[in-house]
């Protein structure tokens, strides 16, 4: 089968077969997502060498949180405008440059240089959010829904096999090495994104229908009452997603839960999120995709609450990363294909970009948030108890959404 466009129109080079395209994405969800989802294992062994409180920490893994928010819907324009290739290429380079000076990271500014800037930039450009634009882009739509969860899928894939990776390197070898090794295996983004290039928009080869500038793209979109919904929803995923990633191997400690344990409940939420993103990717064919996020939300809300009521032991964190995982990024295949099913796909990756700065900003909250709580009060709780509010505020704003593509009466031309 030849691989298609987002308009159906057959591709130019042959060898990128739907497999290709889809294993290709993955392989790029799970190295970009992997190394990201284990800095939390660092949050200790870094503070113990330059005693830097929690709070330094969190303020960096912040401000990566929201850079890479923020520059989501700057790499999403430049790759639906001039092509993914390019975009995909600098923002490797840029992850892996961040790694690598992390490692050489002694104060509180070059942390947040390294860890924060030039992750978060690189993030941004070479994360599974382009690798979900580019399925959206390059497959036909019958098979998109299924090539979205698994796109998400493989970047929980990636912090099962990072997160007890990165705490065998952290413990034999050191943190410096395993950063070192982590720079390293963004580069193989590298050759995998070449199977991920997208033509450079020419509006006389997209219909009538999708002839948008970009500046009435945006206004269409955040004039659209349930994608602004949408957009608000995703703060509270981003909020979750980002304080337990950092956080939670911390919080174990705390609570006498090994690191080796730790490591197996942060791979956990990864081996189970495959399940749980596949699943949702299969069921948004046959369910409402808000019905879906809600329960998402309000399930998230009901576990934490179960976690922190009673004691934590091995099993309750492990069981608990197991019910995360099924939740885990189990939110972004409705959410994206919510976007596409609204607005097309010809400005997709720039507005599920802008989705995106909700869900990093939340993140960065969650991360900041989560450090200056454990300063001050010495304790997660209050943080715990806002990621259960914001996780049942998110399943009512999602219900309203309307699942329908917007009403454009008239061409309205590039």
């Amino acid at each position: 089968m030849a691989v298609t466009t987002g308009d159906l129109r057959p591709a130019s080079s042959t060898w990128r077969t739907p497999l290709v395209i889809i294993v290709c994405g993955c392989a790029i969800a799970l190295l970009s997502f992997g190394p990201r989802s284990s800095l939390g294992f660092f949050v200790q062994p870094m503070g113990r060498e330059f005693a830097w409180g929690r709070d330094v920490f969190g303020l960096a893994i912040a401000f990566q949180n929201l850079l890479w928010g923020l520059g989501q819907p700057i790499a999403g324009a430049i790759a639906d405008r001039f092509g993914l290739l390019r975009v995909m290429i600098v923002g490797a380079l840029l992850y892996a440059a961040g790694l690598l000076l992390m490692r050489y990271a002694t104060t509180p500014l070059s942390l947040d240089f390294s860890a924060g800037v030039l992750i978060g930039f690189g993030l941004s450009g070479s994360s599974f959010n382009l690798v979900l634009a580019a399925f959206s882009k390059l497959l036909p739509p019958e098979r998109r829904g299924i090539a979205l969860g698994a796109g998400t899928a493989a970047g929980s894939f990636g912090q099962f096999l990072f997160a007890p990776f990165g705490v065998a390197l952290i413990d034999n070898f050191g943190w410096q090495t395993a950063l070192v090794v982590f720079s390293a295996l963004m580069l193989l983004i590298l050759p995998l994104s070449l199977a991920l290039a997208t033509p450079p928009a020419k509006t006389g080869n997209v219909p009538a229908a999708d002839q948008q500038s970009f500046k009435t793209a945006l206004a269409e979109a955040f004039g659209h009452r349930s994608y602004v919904l949408l957009v608000l929803g995703f703060f509270t995923c981003g909020f979750q997603l980002a304080f337990i990633t950092i956080h939670l191997p911390a919080y174990l400690a705390d609570r006498g839960i090994s690191a080796s344990t730790g490591g197996w409940v942060v791979a956990a939420i990864g081996l189970f999120n495959i399940v749980g993103s596949l699943s949702v990717g299969w069921l948004q064919n046959y369910f409402p995709k808000r019905y879906l996020l809600s329960a998402i939300y309000f399930t998230r809300a009901l576990a934490t609450v179960a976690f922190i009521s009673f004691p934590v032991t091995p099993f309750s964190a492990i069981a608990f990363g197991a019910v995360s995982g099924l939740l885990w990024l189990s939110s972004v295949p409705p959410t994206s294909a919510l976007v596409a099913l609204m607005f097309g796909t010809r400005w997709f990756s720039t507005l599920y970009g802008f989705a995106f700065v909700s869900h990093q900003v939340g993140g960065f909250l969650g991360v900041w948030l989560g450090g200056v709580a454990f300063e001050r009060f010495g304790s997660y709780t209050p943080i715990w108890w806002l990621s259960i509010l914001f996780g049942v505020l998110s399943a009512l704003i999602n219900l309203p959404i309307v699942e329908a593509p917007v009403a454009r009466p008239v061409a309205q031309p590039a």
